[in-house]
């Protein structure tokens, strides 16, 4: 049993596009040589470095995860932006646990590809991870995953059991970024959801939204299948999430992703981009298509 670990640079191309091809480079270069430390002082073994990310083998799960978070924490924890054009640096990690195949120090296999799979459907600064990973963890790092139920990768014919791993302790998060506030840079989050022209935003200040048929809905979808009061979004504990409070449910496609995680009286995070498809699935006739996306943005104090 192998964990693999795909560690990637969020916008790498905007930032080549921000500094030129030389700065740019320079700045990747360094970062990655410097990630690539902390996944070694996690008994990782860098298998290859691609361009603006990682490819990264460990033989135990929870060595793999406490590398992550390691990871993850650093660039947060020091406020790394990009080159010095203002613009905070983030990873989108994917980690899978199987079997791999190795040929001249190279590995192969599903459990690679699931591992891009995840990094590829994961949003800025997010860890996913499967059951697989999960199974191989000790309780105490268990407590930090949360189910984002099955969704089908890419490639694959079976449905994973996703989670999403809350790498910083929910207990402090708001004091944390409270304290951040005082710096010149502060980075802010928030989801945006459009319908038919219409627009709703929900940010950690706006706290809750809802979708569904009724006027004073925040955003309103005129659509049979749609209940009147069909879903709630909401900033909970750092992150996005949506809770199905329909007649029929809710069809909620992440990333590329052809499968949907079906919601019915249940909630899921959102994680990246993606369409909310309420009271029906998005291949049907004229389905209500909400899209949704989670954005960054700077602002200076």
């Amino acid at each position: 049993m192998t964990t693999v670990v795909f560690a990637d640079l969020v916008g790498s191309t905007s930032m080549f596009g921000r500094l030129g091809d030389e700065t740019a480079s320079r700045f990747v270069t360094h970062l990655v040589g410097t990630l690539g430390k902390i996944f070694e002082q996690h008994h990782g073994r860098v298998v290859k470095v691609l361009g603006d990310g990682l490819f990264v083998v460990f033989h135990q799960e929870g060595e793999a995860l406490a590398a992550c978070i390691h990871v993850q924490n650093h660039l947060f924890d020091n406020e790394i932006l990009a080159g010095g054009s203002g613009a905070p640096v983030e990873m989108q990690i994917g980690i899978e646990a199987g079997e791999v195949v190795e040929i001249d120090g190279d590995c192969f296999g599903d459990t690679v590809n699931s591992a891009a799979r995840l990094a590829d459907l994961a949003g800025a600064s997010q860890i996913l991870t499967t059951e697989n990973v999960w199974k191989g963890l000790f309780p105490v790092q268990r407590a930090m995953l949360r189910s984002m139920g099955p969704m089908y990768l890419r490639g694959r014919t079976e449905a994973s059991n996703v989670y999403r791993v809350e790498w910083k302790a929910s207990a402090n998060g708001d004091a944390t970024m409270v304290g951040r506030s005082m710096n010149p840079v502060q980075k802010q989050v928030y989801l945006e959801l459009c319908f038919d022209k219409r627009v709703a935003v929900l940010d950690a200040q706006t706290g809750t939204i809802s979708v569904g048929r009724a006027t004073d809905a925040s955003l309103m979808v005129n659509d049979p299948r749609v209940s009147r009061q069909h879903a709630l979004l909401e900033w909970r504990g750092g992150h996005f999430v949506l809770s199905d409070a329909s007649s029929y449910g809710t069809w909620v496609y992440l990333g590329d992703q052809s499968e949907p995680v079906v919601l019915r009286r249940t909630e899921c995070y959102l994680v990246g981009g993606g369409t909310i498809v309420p009271g029906c699935a998005r291949d049907d006739d004229k389905a209500p298509q909400v899209t949704f996306s989670i954005k960054h943005r700077a602002q200076t104090s």
